[in-house]
């Protein structure tokens, strides 16, 4: 009995570390064993922000979203997302890591999901946004000299290329339709583009249901039973 509650108790210490080194869990409770990714403040890329900012490490992240797809036990992905935007490029890779998984994968926005963070919501199988939650789409920026101006133009012009593509993809709003709301200059003071609250993202079509845990949670599982049904199948054919 006393051994029992001392790996239990080494079992919470290291979920705990986990959280703490890399905002995640492996939540083992329930029917399915699922892998919790948590995403906020700034997604840090190539270089390190200032110590005392809330940060999202890319460097973290991929490897964790690798031994996922690598994990015969955990069965499926919950991504929690509060994050201002970050670097372009890691915030990309992270997104194409999180679509390419062959698991069932749900994201929830909580509070914003801004900038690069559109593609992070919308890498999932299905997303939700809680009703209060809000996303900003703009252009690309870039702080810093430039040289070569033209040249500079186009290469921030195929990022954000890119990046439209990806959210069009995999959700339900067309590319043209997310460039006009970049581009709108009524909506934000000194900058250009739109901020969508919880139902405006569903209308849109860059998130398929307003929701919060309860349905993340229960849509996750939903989609992890469908996959097993499926495989199923594919082994008595």
């Amino acid at each position: 009995m006393e051994k029992e509650k001392q790996q239990k108790t080494e079992v919470q210490k290291e979920q705990n570390q986990e959280i703490e080194d890399y905002g995640q869990v492996t939540l083992e409770e329930g029917e399915h064993r699922l892998r919790l990714l948590n995403i906020i403040g700034e997604i840090e890329g190539h270089e390190c922000l200032a110590s005392n900012a809330k940060t999202t490490k890319y460097e973290h992240v991929i490897p964790q979203l690798a031994a996922l797809e690598g994990s015969p036990s955990e069965e499926g992905l919950l991504v929690l997302i509060n994050t201002v935007g970050g670097d372009v490029e890691s915030g990309l890779a992270i997104a194409e890591m999180i679509a390419s998984l062959s698991k069932p994968t749900v994201s929830l926005v909580l509070g914003g999901s801004h900038s690069i963070g559109g593609p992070l919501a919308v890498s999932a199988d299905y997303s939700f946004i809680v009703p209060t939650g809000t996303m900003i789409v703009h252009p690309v920026r870039s702080t810093g000299m430039f040289i070569g101006v033209m040249q500079s133009y186009r290469n921030m012009e195929k990022t954000q290329d890119r990046i439209t593509k990806f959210i069009a993809s995999h959700s339900n709003i067309t590319q043209d339709r997310l460039l006009e709301l970049m581009l709108d200059s009524s909506q934000l003071v000194k900058d250009v583009g739109t901020m969508l609250e919880g139902e405006q993202a569903v209308k849109e079509g860059m998130i398929d249901e307003v929701g919060g845990i309860k349905e993340a949670f229960a849509k996750l599982h939903s989609l992890i039973d469908k996959e097993k049904e499926k495989q199923e199948k594919n082994l008595m054919t």
